[in-house]
C-alpha cells in the first residue's frame, strides 16, 4: 500500500503543480525574451526516428511555459500554447539564437483570463493559408478559432453531449489536408472499446453537421497527448505513459484516417519512443518537411515548476510502416 501511495504521489507531482511545489515565477514578469540552451545529447536513431538536436527553452516571462500544443508555422518559426492560456511565438535559428519573440494570453469569451477551465488549452491546429488557429480547451469541451494575431475569437463551438470529463477532454487535434479535423480525448473511456474521438467534416469551431464519433484503442501505449498530420495523410500520435524511472515514457505511433468510421474502433501502430536520456512530459507535437526530409518536433510541459523543463526536440522521421492498403496491394 505504501509503495502504491508513493507511486500516486510521484505521478501527481509530475503531471501538475500542487500546493507546496516551487513555482518559477513568484512575481509577474512580462519580458519578451527566450533563450534556447542546447542539450548535450548525441544524435542517434532507435527506431523510425533519428534524434537530431534539442534545446531547453528558458524565459523570465511569467506566461512562458506549461506548453500543451505546438505548431511550426515557417522555417524556424514556432507557435506554442499552454494549459494556462498563454501563447508564445518565436524564431529559432540554426545557431540556437532566438528572435521575434512574442508572449501573450489568449482572449476568452469573457474578455479576461477567468477560471482555469476557460484557458486550459490542450490542442492546436493552424490553417497555413489564412493563419487562423483552432485551439481545443479541455476543461469546457470547446474548440475556438482565433484570428492570425491570436487577438480575437472568430468562432467557438462546444463538443457534443455527453460531455467528456473535465480533466480528460480534448487533448489532441489534427487538421487534415482535405479540411477535416480529428479530435482525440485524453480519457473519455466509459466505453470498453476505447477512448472517444471525433471526426469533423467541416470547421470544428463553427456551426455545422455533428461530428462522427469513433473510438481509439491505444493498446497500452498510454494516453494521447498530441497529434499532427503526416505528409502521407496519416496522423502521428504522441502518447504519455506514466511510471517510475522514468516517470514519463513517450511513445509515438501512426494511425490512418481511412480506418475511421461511425463507432468504429481504430488502432495505431507504434513506430518509436523518445530515448530515456530525453524523457520528459511531452505534450506538443508538430511535423515539418524541409528539403525533402520529414521532421518531428516535440515540446514538453514544465507545469510552471522550478524542477521541470520546457524542452524542444527535433527528430528526423526516417522510416514508416506501410499503410494497410499498400500492404494488401503488394501482397502476391
Amino acid at each position: 500500500m505504501r509503495r502504491r501511495l508513493l507511486f500516486v504521489l510521484l505521478i501527481f507531482l509530475a503531471v501538475g503543480p500542487v500546493p507546496g511545489t516551487a513555482f518559477r515565477f513568484p512575481a509577474d514578469n512580462f519580458t519578451q525574451s527566450v533563450v534556447a540552451r542546447p542539450l548535450d545529447v548525441a544524435p542517434g536513431r532507435t527506431g523510425a526516428l533519428r534524434f537530431v538536436r534539442g534545446w531547453h527553452l528558458v524565459s523570465p516571462n511569467s506566461r512562458f511555459g506549461g506548453f500543451s500544443a505546438l505548431a511550426r508555422v515557417g522555417p524556424g518559426r514556432f507557435q506554442l500554447v499552454s494549459d494556462a492560456g498563454g501563447w508564445t511565438r518565436l524564431t529559432l535559428h540554426p545557431d540556437g539564437r532566438v528572435t521575434n519573440v512574442r508572449i501573450g494570453l489568449l482572449p476568452t469569451p469573457e474578455g479576461g483570463s477567468g477560471r482555469k477551465s476557460l484557458v486550459d488549452a490542450e490542442a492546436m491546429a493552424i490553417d497555413p493559408a489564412s493563419g487562423a488557429s483552432w485551439i481545443a480547451f479541455e476543461g469546457i469541451n470547446e474548440i475556438r478559432r482565433y484570428d492570425p494575431a491570436l487577438s480575437r475569437i472568430e468562432s467557438r463551438r462546444t463538443l457534443p453531449q455527453p460531455a467528456w470529463p473535465g480533466n480528460g477532454g480534448p487533448e489532441a487535434m489534427a487538421r487534415l489536408a482535405d479540411g477535416r479535423t480529428i479530435v482525440f480525448s485524453e480519457d473519455a473511456d466509459d466505453d470498453p472499446r476505447g477512448r472517444e474521438a471525433l471526426l469533423y467534416a467541416t470547421d470544428p469551431a463553427a456551426p455545422g453537421p455533428p461530428p462522427l464519433r469513433f473510438f481509439y484503442d491505444a493498446q497500452g501505449k498510454g494516453s494521447v497527448s498530441d497529434a499532427a498530420p503526416l505528409p502521407d495523410g496519416r496522423i502521428l500520435l504522441v502518447h504519455r505513459r506514466l511510471g517510475l524511472l522514468p516517470i514519463f515514457t513517450t511513445i509515438l505511433a501512426v494511425v490512418d484516417p481511412a480506418d475511421i468510421g461511425p463507432d468504429t474502433v481504430v488502432r495505431s501502430r507504434a513506430i518509436d519512443r523518445v530515448p530515456r536520456a530525453l524523457a520528459d512530459n511531452f505534450e506538443g507535437a508538430a511535423v515539418s518537411v524541409e528539403r525533402g526530409r520529414t521532421y518531428v518536433w516535440l515540446v514538453s510541459d514544465d507545469n510552471f515548476t522550478s524542477w521541470q523543463r520546457s524542452l524542444l526536440l527535433q527528430f528526423e522521421l526516417v522510416e514508416l510502416p506501410p499503410r494497410a492498403a499498400d500492404s494488401k496491394k503488394a501482397a502476391p
